[in-house]
């Protein structure tokens, strides 16, 4: 097909006013003038001819140079490729009218090859609401990711072309997200500096100029943002997952070839060590009100306190078989009874009942692994077998008006339990007892607790606690286990002959380990400050 460069410039006849053209004096001069371009296109499906033209080069080199690149674009489909071509001749037109900057070569053939959209200009924020509407998820885990899309991905990076994406646009977004997390802050601490002001400390009723100054206090509290929370490392990590799916998938589309949210580098997201409550850390808990960790576990002792507490609420089972066997609060109330086998003693947590803005669906278990089959100790058994009868006097007072859900846990008319009714009866309890606190969720590491205590190690802890991986079993629980493995350490050290004992703090040197075992029928020397007995 035809093609060329030409110089031409603006200058105007002074009397028509009309364009001089190569009629021009002064284009005899190379500074006078700028260079332009045209090439003919496969004419339009109606046979009407077209071409790419283009000008205001400096130089004539720059105009060939452009030229060669639209050339090489015409020059990808086959000559006998009648669709192909007129599919790059509507690109370049679509480029012309457009005065856009000619397009890569290599990104056009890969889209060309792989038949997708040559005009195509699909931003981040139009593939994330393409790649959410696709998803087939967990209705939770959909949920999560329309929450990542809509506060922080679509705002701050949406505008962005799919294919022009890169890592420093997404180190710009999470430093913004690191920005805003210190403006949230400091709004939060106004807000509570604020809300002390608000406060009057007698008991007695202020004066009525003290009341004035409250009333004040307390519109400008008003007029305050309210509390948000901020966007942790664990957060900021779970959306960069989400933004990785999402490019992960537009790769597989083969719509772009890099996938920056692979390569940006963030804090670490940690998940919470779990402490047990030592007479200690509640001592300090009680002067501060500040807990050692977001994750604390009761001891056996407060455990039975608790359970004490319980005893006598419709729901104690529940709480048993949570604090005992780990379930899961939506495994609790969506268990159902013909998963459970109280003469074998064994229990298969199923399905799960979900919340979703309020509203209850009932859903597969959290992971494959959590629909694992578990044993029930004898005294759990009890106390479900007497759940059951409790329930099934339930059933005979409601009589039709009984809903056969077929759950062990339910409303006293036989219908779904709430998940959030069980947390507040959790909280409800803990009120009228002195234990430190915890969440029902914490209920779940009481029972990783106990496991261990009892001899189990980490695997059979993943295995009672259904952990898709040993490795997030680890993460939770090895800071809590050591101090529980005080009484295993204490009898593996007693193992040990030694021909002297230790009684006080002071430092003994010890007996040659090739010195025989002293004779059992005789009493042993003991070393003490004052000397040997």
């Amino acid at each position: 097909m035809k093609g060329s460069t030409y110089r031409r410039c603006h200058c105007r006849d002074k009397e028509t006013g009309k364009p001089l053209g190569s009629k021009c004096s002064k284009l005899k001069s190379k500074r006078h003038g700028t260079y332009s371009l045209r090439q003919e296109l496969p004419p339009r499906e109606d046979g009407q001819r077209r071409s790419f033209a283009r000008g205001g080069y400096a130089t004539k080199q720059e105009a060939v140079d452009d030229l060669d690149h639209v050339r090489a674009l015409l020059a990808l489909p086959e000559s006998d490729d009648l669709e192909g071509r007129r599919r790059i001749a509507d690109l370049l037109e679509q480029v012309a009218a457009e005065k856009a900057p000619l397009p890569d070569k290599e990104e056009t053939r890969r889209r060309f090859v792989t038949g997708q959209k040559l005009t195509s200009r699909l931003t981040v924020g139009e593939w994330l609401d393409m790649w959410l509407a696709a998803k087939k998820t967990r209705r939770t885990t959909t949920k999560g990711y329309e929450s990542h899309i809509r506060v922080h991905l679509k705002p701050r990076i949406g505008h962005h072309r799919l294919d022009r994406l890169n890592i420093n646009h997404l180190v710009e977004m999470f430093d913004g997200i690191a920005d805003d997390n210190e403006v949230i802050e400091a709004e939060n601490q106004a807000r509570r500096e604020q809300a002390a002001r608000c406060k009057w400390s007698k008991r007695s009723r202020p004066p009525a100029e003290e009341r004035a100054r409250l009333a004040g206090e307390r519109a400008r509290l008003a007029d305050m943002k309210p509390f948000r929370k901020v966007t942790g490392p664990a957060t900021r990590q779970s959306i960069r997952r989400t933004l990785r799916a999402a490019l992960n998938a537009a790769i597989t589309q083969q719509l772009i070839t890099f996938n920056p949210a692979t390569h940006v580098e963030l804090e670490p997201g940690k998940r919470p060590k779990a402490l047990l409550w030592t007479d200690e850390r509640v001592r300090r808990w009680r002067e501060t009100g500040i807990k050692p960790s977001a994750v604390m576990v009761w001891t056996p002792a407060q455990l039975g306190v608790f359970l004490d507490a319980t005893e006598g609420d419709r729901l104690y089972a529940f709480f048993h078989l949570i604090a005992f066997r780990g379930l899961r609060r939506g495994e609790g109330v969506g268990q159902d009874w013909t998963d459970v086998d109280l003469d074998a003693g064994l229990l298969t947590p199923a399905k799960a009942i979900v919340v979703d803005n309020w509203e209850l669906y009932e859903s597969a278990p959290k992971t494959d692994g959590s629909a694992g089959t578990i044993a029930l100790d004898s005294g759990t058994v009890a106390v479900l077998r007497a759940h059951r009868a409790r329930q099934s006097k339930e059933r005979l007072k409601w009589g039709k008006g009984w809903q056969d859900t077929g759950k062990v846990f339910t409303q006293e008319d036989g219908s779904w339990l709430h998940p959030e009714t069980v947390s507040n009866a959790f909280r409800r309890i803990c009120a009228t007892t002195d234990l430190p606190p915890i969440s029902l969720r914490d209920l779940r590491h009481v029972a990783a607790t106990l496991t261990h205590a009892g001899g189990g190690d980490l695997h059979t802890i993943k295995e009672t606690l259904r952990h898709s991986t040993i490795t997030l079993t680890s993460d939770t629980y090895t800071s809590l286990l050591p101090e529980i493995d005080r009484e295993v350490a204490e009898k593996a050290a007693s193992l040990v002959p030694r021909a002297r004992q230790v009684v006080s703090s002071g430092t003994v040197a010890h007996a040659s380990l090739t010195r025989p075992a002293p004779d059992s029928t005789k009493p042993r020397p003991v070393e003490t400050s004052q000397g040997t007995v």
